[in-house]
């Protein structure tokens, strides 16, 4: 699940004839929220019961990335060889309104897994979000992601890891500790990507970014500028070199013509993270081209 802002809208109950989505308890846990739905504007929004956004498609356009930090989520590609953007092992930890994981799906063409543990935001995606259906090549897993990235059988299984875990409150990752950050380095392969969603400024996303730099090594991890809502995406690479300058323009030109993605903007914005650190509490000029 994802967090970003609000809005100006009317949110109803995610139900349909036959397939209410009531708040349920996953394994004697915490009652889950219910999702929720809106539309505004041509765009249908997910919601958990708040007026907190989890995701949101364009109902015309299903495959395009509607919201900017969803967007910003694939900067993965940027540190990926072009050749190999539609090979691989695809995995989203949080569904949200499944953006990611139709766009890896059905326009990569990528193998993909979704790891969802709300059933109803399931429920919800299958009916409002053009989740596509299990087969061979996309499986949706009701399960923590915990469980799922300490799973010994899915060592260096994937390629592209996105990470976006935020519950109703949408105050701080529900997963965020440490060792979960190992964990997902230890599902990649080497060369393989993790990107991950930290929505919140100054000492939320140090303490989040300082964990996932003590998983991968701060060499190894990027950022790109927080969004005007206070998304910032944080990259990380396993047992792999960032590439040089000219690679990347080549890269970001090759998935704008392609994939009709801002990957040129990402480029002007992507920094060591220990930079993204330090300005994290300060307030800086934005690019106007940013």
């Amino acid at each position: 699940m994802s967090a970003t802002g609000r809005p100006k809208c009317e949110y109803r109950s995610a139900q349909h004839e036959g397939h209410p989505m009531n708040a349920r308890k996953k394994n004697d846990g915490p009652e889950l929220a219910p999702a929720t739905i809106s539309e505004a504007d041509g765009v249908r929004y997910l919601h958990l019961g708040t007026p907190w956004v989890q995701g949101a498609m364009r109902i015309r356009k299903s495959l395009a990335l509607e919201l900017e930090y969803i967007q910003r989520m694939m900067v993965w590609m940027l540190l990926r060889p072009a050749e190999e953007l539609s090979h691989g092992h695809a995995v989203q930890l949080g569904l949200g309104a499944a953006a990611i994981t139709r766009f890896c799906h059905s326009t990569l063409r990528m193998r993909c897994t979704a790891v969802e543990l709300n059933p109803s935001v399931i429920d919800a995606c299958r009916l409002w979000f053009h989740l596509p259906a299990d087969s061979p090549r996309f499986s949706v897993l009701e399960m923590n992601a915990s469980d799922f990235v300490a799973d010994a059988s899915r060592i260096e299984s994937a390629q592209a890891l996105c990470v976006d875990l935020y519950d109703h409150d949408a105050a701080s990752p529900v997963l965020d500790s440490e060792d979960f950050y190992r964990d997902c380095h230890r599902v990649l392969a080497d060369g393989g990507v993790m990107s991950v969603n930290l929505f919140g400024r100054d000492a939320s996303f140090e303490r989040s970014a300082s964990r996932v730099a003590a998983a991968f090594g701060e060499a190894q991890v990027w950022s790109l500028r927080p969004t005007k809502e206070g998304n910032t995406v944080v990259v990380a690479l396993k047992h792999s070199a960032m590439p040089d300058r000219a690679t990347l323009a080549a890269r970001a030109d090759n998935i704008e013509r392609r994939f009709k993605l801002p990957a040129k903007k990402w480029l002007r914005m992507i920094r060591p993270l220990a930079l993204s650190v330090a300005s994290s509490s300060t307030a800086e000029p934005r690019d106007p081209s940013a």
